[in-house]
């Protein structure tokens, strides 16, 4: 069963166009990852479907109800932690929980068993200001609030966003936990993350590019993909010029290559070596989301 279901919606702020014709379906007790870089539109398709701004077309409603005109009881079982943090810096650990469960006249302990597993690691801090807690602990006072009225939806854009790669790893394994509670919508710039998601959106420039499951999109590459070794960055313009190649792109420490129809990767390691440098060597590889993503905006 679907729990939000948006159609046509679009979004534009002084004549720029920001969303274009965003329709999905979320199905209940799912993570559902929304990919895409900055400026993609991804926080402000939140701030319409949590109900804080209004689309300038289309429609969208969540359990049902519209968003428009039943925006009030969506609050009540949505929960929403956007990208900047977001609480009260001048209140302790403990101060900005029972603030947010006394908004939605609620007790802690009423729902304490669902955030138990998070604030434990916050509680010997209950009693230091929001302002003095390091980024991965801000991240989980702000999930511990947001879940303290055991929302049935959880939008959280961009969570790990300036996080450490660990407290990053730790917030998607209780994301997994809390999945079997509640249906999540997650936005994130890091392509890495639609892994751990059961369906992804690729959004950019307010347009969505393609909806599937990770592997299904990883499948639908059909391109023979290479990762080079020994390409100077600087040379990457230069090679993408070339006839036998249809992109190149940096991809961390190497460069991946996709060719024309027809072109042969010997063909290329033999002009790059030749005019450039003999110690460039290449590998097949598997696609990932961010090489379909690259794919899909080319």
């Amino acid at each position: 069963m679907s729990i939000i279901k948006a159609c046509k919606l679009s979004k534009s702020f002084r004549g720029e166009q920001v969303l274009s014709d965003i329709s999905f379906e979320l199905k209940e007790g799912q993570i559902f990852g929304l990919i895409g870089p900055d400026g993609a539109g991804k926080s402000t398709l939140f701030r319409i479907l949590c109900t804080l701004i209004l689309a300038d077309s289309g429609s969208a409603s969540i359990k049902g109800l519209d968003i428009v005109k039943d925006y009030k009881q969506i609050r009540s079982f949505i929960g929403y932690m956007p990208g900047n943090f977001s609480l009260y810096m001048d209140l302790s650990v403990r101060e900005n929980l029972e603030f947010f469960a006394r908004i939605y006249n609620q007790d802690i302990q009423a729902n304490y068993e669902l955030i138990k597993p998070i604030y434990e690691a916050l509680e010997p801090f209950e009693t230091r200001k929001a302002k003095a807690l390091s980024g991965g602990m801000k991240q989980k006072l702000a999930l511990c609030c947001t879940l303290i009225h055991k929302p049935n939806l959880l939008f959280l854009d961009e969570p790990t966003t300036g996080v450490d790669a660990v407290s990053r790893k730790e917030f998607w394994d209780i994301l997994q936990t809390l999945k079997t509670q509640m249906t999540i919508m997650v936005s994130t710039p890091y392509m890495d993350e639609a892994s751990r998601c059961d369906e992804i959106a690729l959004i950019n420039k307010g347009k969505i590019l393609s909806i599937s499951s990770a592997s299904e999109l990883c499948a639908s590459f059909t391109k023979e993909l290479y990762a080079f070794y020994g390409i100077n960055g600087v040379l990457m313009p230069e090679i993408s010029k070339l006839d036998m190649v249809a992109s190149c792109y940096l991809f961390g420490q190497c460069c991946h290559i996709t060719l024309k129809e027809n072109a042969r990767v010997e063909n290329l390691l033999e002009f790059l070596r030749s005019n450039f440098d003999a110690n460039i060597t290449y590998k097949r590889i598997e696609p990932s989301v961010e090489d379909c993503f690259m794919d899909f905006i080319r």
